[in-house]
């Protein structure tokens, strides 16, 4: 009985916090720096795509088809002036399929990953 009690309270707890997922388009520009992107990130609730207002937001990089070989250290995302967007800059190591993982720490605590291929100028 008392197993039941406790596994329906933590149900109950984690239950909002599993509805709370994110989401996030991810745009990124080439700079006049070969391999510097200027991103923008557009963080949204994923159910109601109500923008993210003052998320603590990190953006790392690497490249899926060489794990362990090509990664970059992760920055902090900086709020734009419009609610739920974010600027970062990253220095990549080379061009192609970079995996970008957006870490969020609050206001709830999620990871998104968004593949991005990123390729020479012409």
């Amino acid at each position: 009985m008392l197993r039941t009690l406790l596994a329906a309270a933590l149900a109950a707890l984690a239950a909002p916090a599993l509805g709370q997922r994110l989401a996030a388009d991810v745009d990124c520009k080439p700079t006049k720096h070969d391999l510097v992107y200027d991103c923008r990130i557009a963080l949204t609730e994923a159910a109601s795509r109500k923008p993210v207002a003052g998320a603590d937001v990190s953006v790392g990089a690497d490249m899926p088809s060489m794990p362990m070989a090509h990664n970059v250290r992760p920055v902090k995302a900086k709020p734009a002036k419009e609610p739920g967007l974010y600027t970062a800059r990253l220095e990549l190591e080379m061009y192609g399929e970079w995996a970008l993982k957006l870490n969020v720490r609050s206001p709830v605590r999620d990871v998104i990953v968004k593949k991005i291929d990123f390729r020479e100028r012409p």
